[in-house]
């Protein structure tokens, strides 16, 4: 198991106001009750869902095991089916029609037209959709990034990542667990770009990963209309307790400029962190030119100056 654990606060009514001058600036996660979200938390029904989609085709993840590996994508596909069709299926817990076995689980992450280009929206991917859901005010117009709607399988759990931007979670229909970290325990995740390797976060292989132990565990369970602020660069790992709607939308913490603007998915680090990352590579790639005990040293040093000029002081 991990280290300390601590629930994430829930508050009801808060106010934008309250949210922007108060809250917001603490940069912790939070569950936010009774925001009005529209009509989509009892409209969003399966016979809906499917009669809405129709056979708009979509493309999925279908995952072999509860647990989606999207480090090494063991035991993960990507397929396409008609929306509704989709909805139907995810919404099963045993499959007549599948396409690895009867126990598959869905998962869709909405995409924009051109992924390549274009960012998803709810709003656009699913015009017949957008006058039953309305977002949480609590961010400038301008600021907003992406609506993601996701669909999920009873049981699936999404591995643990962190995104570049703020994020409101919106459990729409469903419920869901979500266990979150702290940025400042990222040397205990096992990183591999944006995502941790450890994909069991209840049950951790602390053989594998002893230092897993030390972070400090955050959680909350979410049901239809609980709203979940995820600050960027929180880790966090979501689990569907049963067939569930939920729309994420992501609005920019930093000015515009900072982030890569070829990043249609929000998971691309700010354009100075990408660029530090590679100054350190050529650094570590210099080093290498020394034998192996001034390699050592050096690189000691490296990490010392770092913890010195670049960590908060308040870094823990």
């Amino acid at each position: 198991m991990a280290g300390q654990r601590f629930p994430v606060p829930r508050l009801e009514g808060v106010s934008q106001e309250q949210f922007m001058e108060h809250l917001y600036p603490q940069r912790k996660p939070l569950v936010l009750e009774g925001i009005d979200l529209g009509t989509c938390t009892s409209k969003w029904t399966v016979d809906y869902l499917s009669q809405i989609g129709g056979r708009k085709e979509v493309k999925i993840h279908v995952a072999a095991v509860a647990q989606m590996d999207f480090i090494r994508f063991f035991g993960v596909y990507f397929r396409t089916l008609p929306f509704g069709k989709l909805v139907q299926r995810a919404a099963e817990e045993k499959h007549k029609e599948f396409f690895i076995s009867e126990d598959e689980k869905y998962y869709l992450r909405s995409l924009g037209e051109d992924p390549r280009k274009d960012v998803a929206d709810i709003r656009k991917q699913f015009p017949l959709l957008e006058g039953d859901i309305k977002f949480p005010k609590f961010f400038k117009e301008e600021q907003f990034f992406s609506s993601v709607f996701r669909i999920s399988s009873p049981g699936l759990q999404l591995w643990t990542h962190y995104d570049v931007m703020d994020n409101f979670l919106i459990q729409v229909t469903g419920k869901k667990r979500v266990v979150l970290f702290s940025p400042r325990d990222a040397q205990y995740l096992y990183l591999s770009g944006t995502k941790s390797e450890v994909l069991n976060v209840d049950n951790p292989d602390l053989a594998k990963y002893p230092l897993f132990s030390k972070a400090r565990r955050y959680e909350c369970s979410l049901k239809a209309g609980d709203v979940l602020f995820i600050p960027a660069l929180w880790f966090h790992n979501v689990i569907s307790e049963e067939f569930g709607v939920g729309v994420n939308v992501f609005w920019k913490h930093l000015p515009s400029e900072c982030y890569d603007k070829t990043d249609t998915y929000g998971n691309k680090d700010p354009t100075a962190a990408s660029r530090a990352a590679q100054i350190l590579d050529r650094a570590l790639k210099t080093l290498a030119e020394l034998p192996e005990e001034y390699r050592d040293f050096y690189a000691r040093r490296m990490v010392l100056h770092i913890q010195d000029k670049a960590y908060s002081k308040n870094f823990e």
